[in-house]
This record gives structure tokens, C-alpha cells and sequence, in this order.
């Protein structure tokens, strides 16, 4: 609809050009005064006229004062014929210079013929663009279930390959076996071996899922054919279905090749549980799916290789060995990888000489790989918002701390004693952490404001943690309530900026007793079945499988938990006023305490 009223609007623009300039040509031809066969008759009866010069059917009259009159006869009868019929003397006619000129070609075609012309093909122009894009239309209506899937060839340049992706060291293994395969089959199939239908990739979002299957491609040297889940399933019934069939066909004309499924959870939810019953689009492509990576006719030599954050919601049929037999978990990086990462990251940004990739890598435990890359990207940004050629370590530490809370808001005006109260209730959260054994080290105190907080506490372990035992969360809920413990001990009052402390404090504790087992009074067994809608993709139902008795008794174990924090937390306020009060002056001076200072303060984190 758009190209016909682009091409609307072109035409009538050609015609406006034209018109113009036929407008012109015929002004200028026309400039002369026109008069009767009478007048000029009268003319040659008082000999005024000079010259006659003939035309077709115009005569131009050159008058004896040399102005110009323009008359018109017959094409057909001659200006003899004219004259003589006229009962002119041909006395008269004795001195008049009478020329007969040929009519030039371009002018009688842009004078007589074009005004007739030109419109006829203008509209005979509209009618055959109009039908283009009416035919255009069509072909688009029966090619609207074939698949968009879009054949990724990636050039020597831009070149993806596992050199380029750090971490990840099993799913690389697992990965660059399928392309080991695809390239020497033989090996493989003399050995009885069959080839991986499917596999699927899960991970967290950010942590390379999309990247690992870029670096496929990159290392395969077959084709690879890639299509978002999205791309399935559109507003007419039976299209996602279609576009699945169109892709295995176009795969099957080129195997051995890969298809890259992204965000597969979009059309591989768990049939039965959405609206609209067996008869949903979405079910219908999910099973045309099926049928196609195993169903009666089994696709040879197509590895289909998917990416999912949401493993927990795909259908069962789709995770059986046959479709997909092979599932690769992407945990979130560690210290060693987080380090590889920022160095691949790192290569095209000059650093300065005493930068250290190990030290940002301690800082940013729990960042996805996509994290890091944002993390150096900020800090080139902050570096040449300065005018520097090289990134520095306060650029690095600044983009953190961007990235985790949000950009600086130095602009926000706040009382003296609101930034007297957030500068005790962000020591509070440091003297806590730093005096209990087992919580994280604070690399960092401020009362600056950053995205929705109005100071934050940096704090990150010394290594990376899968496990954790009950005391560490009882330490953990101790620090999130020390800044409502402080301000309490301090003001005699609490104010509002705790609440964001005290809401994850709350659900840590209620963690501990209905998942993770650790209370001593309700044993260790988990409450409630988490259920979620499919179709809105969250969860926004909690099944409830224990009594009211029992609910109480969670409430109590929560109560309970809190409360030995707090008594944890209370104790080192008391205990280090002294060191709380110093690490106030500092904050309310300076804004700002890095990990140097504040171990000057409050001396070296115990051990026990």
C-alpha cells in the first residue's frame, strides 16, 4: 500500500513538471495578439502590413511598425485563395514580403498532440502500477507461509569463531563436536554413531547463547539458516506451521547444514496449558516442529540448535533424546572466566598500563558475559567523554557501579540531614558486613546517588560461591538490616530507605524455610508449588500444599529468622560506635570510601 502511494505521488508530480513546462512553451508561443481574417484583410487594404509569414493554418502578421499580430485560416485553403476571396487588390499586396514557412515538428507535436497525449499516458502509467503492486501483493499473500529464515555467511572480517568466546569451555566442547561431525561424518558413522538431532542451549540471559551459535557458524563452513522463535507465528492460523515446513525444506536442499532456533520457548511452551485448547496457532507450530526434527520421515544431516532462558516451560515432547538430545547449561561466568572475557572484550580498547582485568573481574561476580562487554563499553564512553586515549581504572570502577545501580545523580538536592541520616545508614551496612566473617568484603561506601538509591554499599566475595550455608544467609539478612538497625540506634527513628532492604531480607528468610529446608522447627521439606500461566509467562500463583497452621508457623520461622539478624546486627553497632562515627565523618566529607580507606578505619576483615 505504501509503494502505490509512493508511486501515486510520483506521477502526479511528473504531471505537475509537465503541464508546467508545456505551459511555458505554449505561453511563449501564444505571445502575440490574435486577430480576425477582417483585420487582417483591413491591414493589406491600408497597406500597414510588411511581411506575411505562413505557418499551417497561422499567419504571422509583421506590421509596418513592428509589432506582431497573429491571424488564423484554413489549414487547407492557401493564403492566395484566402485573399482573393476576400476581394483583395492585388496592388495592395505588391509590397508585402510573403513567406511561406514549414511547421516545425517538436512544436506541433507539443502545441496539438501532447495535451491529448499526455494524459492518456499518464492514466495508462497509474493503471500499470497499480496492477504491479496489486500483483506484488498477491505474490506476497501466497508466499506469506514461507519460511524468513535467513542464511548466515559470515566474511573473513566479521568472523565469529570459539577463539572469540571465552568461558563456556563444556559447551564449546559439546558444540564444536556437532561441527566435527557435520565436516567428517564418516569417522563418525563407522563407528555406528548417528548424528544429534537437536541441540538445546540454556543459560541466563546475557550469557552467550546467541554468541556460542554465531561461533557455529562461524567454524561449520556449511550452510546455517537462523530464525527467531517470533518469526513462527504470526496473526492467520496455520502460517507458523507453514513457515516451519518451508524451513525444513529449504534445510533439507541444503544439508548437511545447521538451523538456529533463538528464544525457541516462544513457540515450544508446554501444549494444553494456554488459551484457545489443541486448536492454538502456537500448538499447531509446536507440533509441525516436532514431526519435523523426528516424526515418520527422519530429517537427515540437520542439526537444529536452539537457545532458551526459560528451559522450565518447554514442552516434554520437545526435550526427549530424538529431537533434542543433547542439552548444553551456560552457567554465568567465573573469576577465570570473567577474566577471559574482559580480554577478548578488551582487545580493541586502549588500556592504560596499570589496568588490571583480575581486579574488575573480582568486582563484577554474578555479571553475565553480556554485563562485561557493557561494562568496558561504558568505560571507553566515560573515557572519551573526558578527552583521554586510554581507559583508566576509575573508568572501569565507575562503569560497575553504572551497570549494577545506575548513572550518578549529583544533581539531586538533598538536606543536610537526609545526607547525615544515609551516611550512617550505609556505615551500618559496611561495619555489619565488614565485622561479620561471613559476609561479602565492602570494596566500597557511598552517599552519592545512583539510579533509585540514595547511597549504596558495594560489596563482592573473594570467590565465586555455589553453595551456601544457613549462617551465610543469617549473615547476608544481618547486613541487609543494618542500615533500619543503625538509623534506629542512632535517630531513635526509622525512615523510608529501608524498604527496598527490608523486602529482600523478607523474602531471603522466607527462602530459607520453603525452598532450602534450613528451619529447625518445620524440618527440611519445601512449601508451596510454584504455578505459572504459559501464556503470560509469569508466575502469578503460588498453590498452597500445607495448612494454615502450617502458614503460620512459616511466618513465625520468618520472624525468628529476622530477628537473629538483627540481634547480630545490633551487637556491632554497639560494639563499633567508635568505627561508625569515623566512617561517617569520612563519608559526610568526602562522599565517597574505597576498600583501602575504610580497612584503615575499621582495620582487617576477621576471619572468625
Amino acid at each position: 500500500m505504501k509503494t502505490l502511494i509512493k508511486n501515486f505521488f510520483l506521477l502526479l508530480g511528473i504531471f505537475l513538471l509537465i503541464t508546467v513546462v508545456f505551459s511555458f512553451f505554449a505561453e511563449q508561443a501564444v505571445k502575440p495578439s490574435v486577430v480576425g481574417i477582417e483585420t487582417l484583410v483591413n491591414r493589406i487594404n491600408q497597406e500597414e502590413v510588411s511581411e506575411l509569414i505562413v505557418s499551417g493554418d497561422k499567419v504571422m502578421i509583421i506590421l509596418k511598425d513592428g509589432s506582431e499580430e497573429i491571424a488564423r485560416k484554413e489549414p487547407s485553403e492557401s493564403l492566395t485563395t484566402l485573399l482573393s476571396n476576400f476581394q483583395v487588390d492585388p496592388a495592395k499586396t505588391t509590397d508585402v514580403k510573403i513567406q511561406i514557412k514549414e511547421e516545425d515538428g517538436w512544436n506541433y507535436f507539443l502545441i496539438n498532440i501532447l495535451p491529448f497525449l499526455l494524459p492518456f499516458l499518464l492514466i495508462t502509467g497509474f493503471i500499470i502500477f497499480m496492477m504491479r503492486g496489486i500483483q506484488g501483493s498477491n505474490s506476497k499473500a501466497m508466499s506469506f507461509g514461507q519460511s524468513t529464515a535467513k542464511d548466515f555467511k559470515p566474511d573473513a572480517k566479521n568472523k565469529t569463531t570459539f577463539k572469540d568466546v571465552a568461558g563456556a569451555k563444556e559447551a564449546k566442547e559439546e558444540l564444536a563436536e556437532v561441527v566435527e561431525f557435520l565436516r567428517f561424518p564418516k569417522k563418525f558413522h563407522d563407528l555406528g554413531a548417528k548424528i544429534p538431532r537437536g541441540v538445546l542451549l540454556l543459560g541466563s540471559p546475557g550469557t552467550g547463547k546467541t554468541l556460542l551459535a554465531r561461533s557455529v557458524a562461524g567454524e561449520a563452513g556449511v550452510p546455517f539458516f537462523h530464525m527467531s522463535g517470533s518469526e513462527f507465528v504470526e496473526m492467520f492460523v496455520g502460517v507458523g506451521a507453514s513457515r516451519v515446513r518451508s524451513l525444513f525444506e529449504k534445510a533439507k536442499k541444503n544439508a548437511p547444514c545447521i538451523v538456529f532456533i533463538d528464544e525457541i520457548d516462544a513457540v515450544g511452551r508446554r501444549r494444553g496449558a494456554g488459551v484457545g485448547g489443541s486448536h492454538d496457532e502456537r500448538e499447531q507450530t509446536l507440533n509441525q516442529i516436532l514431526v519435523e526434527m523426528d516424526g515418520f520421515e527422519p530429517t537427515q544431516n540437520i542439526i537444529v540448535i536452539a537457545a532458551t532462558n526459560r528451559p522450565d516451560v518447554l514442552d516434554p515432547a520437545l526435550l526427549r533424546p530424538g529431537r533434542f538430545d543433547r542439552r548444553v547449561m551456560i552457567d554465568l561466568p567465573d573469576l577465570k572466566d570473567r577474566e577471559d572475557i574482559l580480554k577478548v572484550h578488551a582487545r580493541k580498547k586502549p588500556l592504560a598500563a596499570d589496568v588490571n582485568l583480575k581486579t574488575i573481574a573480582e568486582r563484577t561476580a554474578g555479571f553475565s558475559g553480556a554485563d562485561l562487554a557493557n561494562v568496558l563499553n561504558e568505560a571507553a564512553i566515560l573515557a572519551a567523554r573526558e578527552n583521554r586515549k586510554e581507559i583508566l581504572n576509575q573508568d572501569l570502577f565507575e562503569a560497575i557501579e553504572k551497570v549494577m545501580i545506575g548513572p550518578e545523580r549529583k544533581s539531586r538536592i538533598i538536606t543536610d540531614k537526609e545526607k547525615k541520616i544515609t551516611a550512617y545508614h550505609e556505615a551500618g551496612h559496611a561495619l555489619v558486613a565488614h565485622f561479620l566473617p561471613l559476609a561479602d568484603p565492602v570494596h566500597k561506601i557511598s552517599i552519592i546517588s545512583r539510579g533509585a538509591a540514595g547511597g549504596y554499599t558495594l560489596k563482592a566475595p573473594k570467590e565465586d560461591k555455589h553453595m551456601h550455608t544457613k549462617a551465610e544467609f543469617i549473615s547476608e539478612i544481618a547486613v541487609l538490616l543494618a542500615g533500619h538497625v543503625t538509623e534506629k540506634e542512632i535517630f531513635q527513628e526509622v525512615t523510608t530507605g529501608a524498604t527496598s532492604d527490608l523486602r529482600r531480607a523478607t523474602a531471603l528468610a522466607r527462602l530459607l524455610i520453603t525452598d532450602y529446608g534450613m528451619s529447625e522447627k518445620l524440618g527440611p521439606r519445601t512449601y508451596g508449588e510454584k504455578e505459572e500461566m504459559i501464556f503470560l509467562g509469569r508466575e502469578i500463583h503460588e498453590q498452597r500444599d500445607y495448612s494454615e497452621k502450617v502458614a503460620e508457623k512459616i511466618d513465625e520461622e520468618i520472624n525468628n529468622f529476622i530477628n537473629q539478624a538483627i540481634t547480630k546486627a545490633t551487637e556491632i553497632i554497639r560494639s563499633k560506635k567508635e568505627e561508625l562515627e569515623k566512617i561517617v565523618a569520612t563519608l559526610l566529607e568526602k562522599e565517597t570510601i574505597e576498600k583501602d580507606e575504610f580497612e584503615k578505619i575499621v582495620g582487617e576483615k576477621p576471619t572468625k
